[in-house]
C-alpha cells in the first residue's frame, strides 16, 4: 500500500508547489513555484528529497491532513506555525514521522506568512510542462490548478532520494531575519535588498532615493501574483508604459500612479510597466513571508553583494554555516 496525505481541512490557501515551471515563459506559460524558495528547498532537504520535489505551500491559516499507509517522514519550514501530530507538538525545521491514520495539524501562526510541508518522496501528482507547481490564475497544475479542498488525496512518491550532508544545518534564516535588529517591527515587516532594474533610467534620481529610504505597506490587493504597495509615489521621467517584455520574480514595476508593484511567484509572463528595481534572489524568501498589512523597505546593494548573499543561502542549505 502506498502512502498518501488526505485533506481534511485545507486552511486558507494551501497549494502544491515544486520549484516552478521554468523554460516556458517565452511561450506565455507562467512559472509559479514557491513564494519562499528557501523554505521549500529546506523542507525537502530535511526529508532527503531532491529540492524540486513537490511539497505543500501553506498560507496564513494551515490545513489538517490525515496520513494513509506506511509511516511518512515530514518536515515543515518557513513561517512559524504551531504544528502537531495527533495533538502532540512537533518541531519546525526538523523531520518528524507520521504513522497511518495520524492527523497533521498546522495550527496558529506566530510569525511569517507561508510555510512548506514536505514529505519524503514528494507528492506524486501529474505534471504539466514538466512541473507540479500550481498556478492559480491560469488553473495550471495538480487538481486543475486550484487550492486544496477537503477530500483531496495526495499520493506520496517513492522516487530517488538525496543523501543529506553531514554537518550542522543552519536553522531557517528567514524568520531569523524578520526578528533581527534591522527590522523595527519583527513580526509585521522586513527590509529586502534590491539592485537597479533595466528601466532605472526611466525614473528620477529622487524616485530611486524614495524607493530605498521610504517604508511601503503591502495592500489587501496583493496575492501570489504580486504585492501592490502603498507609499510615497515614484516619479517617472519618460512615462510608465513600455513595450511588453519578460518579467522576472522580484521585479518592482511602477505604473502611472507611482505606486510600486512587487512581482511574485504567480506573476504574468510579460509586463508593460517600467521596472525600477529587482529584489535580489537571496531576499525573495523574505518577501515571500510577508502578508497584506505588513510593511516592506528596500535597500540598495551591488550585484557582487547579491551574488555573495545567494551563495551564503545555498551554503546554509548544504548544512555548512555561512
Amino acid at each position: 500500500m502506498s502512502s498518501a496525505l488526505v485533506v481534511d481541512r485545507p486552511g486558507m490557501l494551501t497549494t502544491v508547489q515544486d520549484r516552478g515551471r521554468w523554460g516556458y515563459q517565452g511561450l506565455g506559460v507562467p512559472v509559479a513555484g514557491p513564494m519562499d524558495w528557501y523554505s521549500h528547498d529546506l523542507a525537502n532537504h530535511l526529508v532527503g528529497n531532491d529540492p524540486d520535489a513537490a511539497a505543500l505551500e501553506v498560507t496564513l491559516i494551515g490545513p489538517e491532513l490525515m496520513a494513509e499507509g506506511p509511516d511518512v517522514l515530514c518536515a515543515v519550514a518557513g513561517a512559524e506555525f504551531d504544528v502537531s501530530v495527533n495533538g502532540s507538538a512537533v518541531p519546525l525545521n526538523r523531520p518528524f514521522a507520521v504513522s497511518n491514520r495520524s492527523r497533521i495539524r498546522v495550527g496558529p501562526r506566530r510569525a511569517g506568512a507561508r510555510a512548506t510541508l514536505a514529505v519524503r518522496g514528494g507528492f506524486d501528482l501529474p505534471m504539466t510542462f514538466g512541473s507540479r507547481a500550481t498556478h492559480l490564475v491560469s488553473r495550471m497544475g495538480p487538481f486543475d490548478g486550484r487550492p486544496l479542498r477537503p477530500g483531496d488525496r495526495l499520493p506520496i512518491g517513492t522516487g530517488t532520494l538525496t543523501v543529506t550532508r553531514t554537518g550542522t544545518l543552519t536553522v531557517n534564516p528567514i524568520i531569523g531575519h524578520l526578528s533581527s535588529d534591522n527590522c523595527e517591527c519583527p513580526r509585521s515587516g522586513a527590509r529586502v535588498r534590491v539592485v537597479p532594474a533595466a528601466h532605472r533610467e526611466r525614473f528620477t534620481d529622487e524616485a530611486w532615493r524614495t524607493l530605498t529610504t521610504a517604508r511601503f505597506t503591502i495592500t489587501p490587493q496583493s496575492n501570489r501574483m504580486g504585492y501592490r504597495l502603498d507609499g510615497p509615489p515614484l516619479t517617472h521621467v519618460r512615462g510608465a508604459d513600455i513595450l511588453s517584455e519578460a518579467m522576472p520574480i522580484g521585479a518592482v514595476q511602477v505604473p502611472a500612479s507611482g505606486q510600486p508593484i512587487l512581482l511574485m511567484a504567480d506573476r504574468q509572463t510579460t509586463g508593460g510597466y517600467a521596472t525600477i528595481a529587482n529584489v535580489i534572489t537571496a531576499d525573495l524568501p523574505i518577501a515571500g513571508q510577508l502578508a497584506p498589512g505588513d510593511w516592506i523597505e528596500f535597500t540598495a546593494c551591488t550585484h557582487a553583494e547579491a551574488i555573495a548573499a545567494l551563495r551564503a543561502r545555498r551554503r546554509a542549505l548544504e548544512g555548512v554555516r555561512p
